[in-house]
């Protein structure tokens, strides 16, 4: 066998004993953070080092770091575990070290990304024409939509924001709920246009966009463009906005509706929950994750655009020595803000290829059954489920909020399950999100074990 068979054999030997540890691991432990920075931070070696021993140095010092992200009870941030098929093609994504910038750096892993881009449209139930980025992350995925909307919305009002920037352009509004993820925000701030432009939404007793009060907003404010915000899936309680009629809505204020779906897109996957996102394919441009529902490697996310040449003009960018194969469709760093692009194509083609149509349906479907089997057995148990489970999100109350942050923390350093904490309508309350394909009910029911013991003792 040659070295690098050997070292590669090795490193991925030890990444499979880790995946078999999970399902009787503790999902997080007490981490003595001071211990593990000195197991990283040794000084620099002036002589090279075996690779196999490098291999081993870092597992090590990784051990006691290490998260159960990828186990079957880590039930926070809507992280599901990688798929084996997702997992292997990363590997192989790794071992080929592709570059996925355009079609003449990798024609491989560019046609990888058309053809699980036109899968994704399928699945998601957006129109077969739109354009497809594939991006590290919802964040990135929401800053393209909003990317592309403030470059078509700037170029009908006659300003071109690419050469003129932002200097003397037409004002722009950006209507959003006010429950918006904070990512929204984020993306605004990093594309100029700053968040002194947002007007607000109400949001109803779920946590859904008003579409009444958005009505309202839109007709009532000043006589300028306007990017519409929408919600498929809200981060507390897993909502989805009613995109038909905010599409409708916005269309008929001129404006452009952009849907931050990064979890609850994934509802459009299964006939159960696809009435949630009715509508969907109406909007302008969409944002959604692979490594939350559909259980792909880190990092990986979409941005979906209706106006692909609209998508291209607001984030690609030509020089001299760059080089495109003859014939190449657009697409790869066209799509999206980074040059030096991770082949996720690969793993997002796989992981799909695994799961076919029924199997993403079937993960929708379980993810839900099982946050409605922990909704029942903490209401069983006397605890109060606040939200109306309509998704994969649970909000649960243990009573008032110093009470219920101690039982998350005592559930956290517990190790048989991990779940967050979040405020919701001026509650602190523990946050369950059911991602994970290799979940099961005997999962659910442990961790609901685990959790009443705990808050009983507190």
């Amino acid at each position: 066998m040659d070295e690098l068979t050997r070292i590669i054999r090795h490193a991925a030997e030890h990444a499979a004993a880790y995946r078999r540890s999970l399902p009787g691991r503790p999902v997080a432990r007490p981490v003595d953070h001071a211990a593990l920075r000195t197991a990283f931070a040794r000084p620099l070696n002036h002589s090279p080092t075996d690779p196999l021993t490098v291999v081993d140095e870092l597992v090590a010092a990784a051990e006691t770091g290490l998260v159960a992200t990828a186990g079957p009870r880590f039930f926070g941030f809507v992280v599901g575990g990688a798929l084996p098929a997702a997992t292997a093609a990363e590997i192989l994504a790794a071992g080929w070290d592709q570059n996925a910038f355009n079609a003449a750096l990798s024609p491989a892993a560019l046609a990888a990304e058309e053809a699980a881009g036109a899968w994704l449209k399928e699945l998601l139930g957006l129109p077969a024409t739109a354009s497809t980025g594939f991006v590290t992350g919802g964040q990135a995925a929401n800053t393209a939509g909003l990317a592309a909307a403030r470059q078509h919305l700037l170029t009908e009002a006659g300003w071109d924001v690419a050469r003129q920037g932002l200097g003397g352009a037409p004002r722009l509004r950006v209507v959003a709920g006010e429950e918006r993820h904070a990512t929204i925000d984020r993306s605004l701030r990093l594309l100029g246009l700053g968040t002194d432009c947002v007007d607000t939404v109400r949001t109803d007793e779920r946590g859904a966009l008003d579409t009444e009060d958005l009505r309202h907003v839109l007709a009532s404010g000043p006589d300028t463009p306007a990017i519409v915000c929408t919600q498929a899936g809200n981060v507390n309680t897993g909502a989805c906005d009613d995109l038909r009629t905010a599409c409708d809505v916005t269309h008929a204020h001129g404006g452009w509706l952009h849907v931050d779906g990064a979890f609850g897109l994934w509802a459009a996957a299964s006939p159960a929950t696809r009435p949630l996102v009715d509508g969907v394919e109406l909007a302008d441009s969409w944002a959604c994750d692979g490594h939350k529902w559909l259980n792909v490697p880190y990092d990986c996310g979409y941005a979906f655009c209706s106006r692909p040449a609209v998508h291209a003009d607001a984030l690609s960018y030509t020089a001299s020595y760059l080089t495109r194969a003859d014939g190449a469709p657009v697409g790869g760093a066209d799509y999206t803000v980074e040059s030096s692009r991770h082949a996720r194509g690969f793993a997002t083609w796989a992981g799909l290829r695994e799961l076919g149509r029924d199997g993403v349906a079937a993960l929708v479907d379980r993810c839900c059954s099982l946050a409605r089997r922990f909704a029942d057995g903490l209401t069983a148990a006397g605890f109060d489920v606040v939200n109306d489970v309509t998704l994969n999100q649970v909000l649960v109350s243990f009573g008032d909020d110093s009470r219920t942050d101690r039982v998350v923390q005592a559930v956290q350093a517990d190790g048989t399950c991990w779940m967050g904490a979040t405020t919701w309508h001026g509650r602190r309350l523990m946050r369950i999100s059911v991602s994970g394909h290799c979940t099961t009910d005997a999962d659910v029911d442990r961790s609901i074990a685990a959790i009443v013991r705990l808050a009983r003792a507190s």
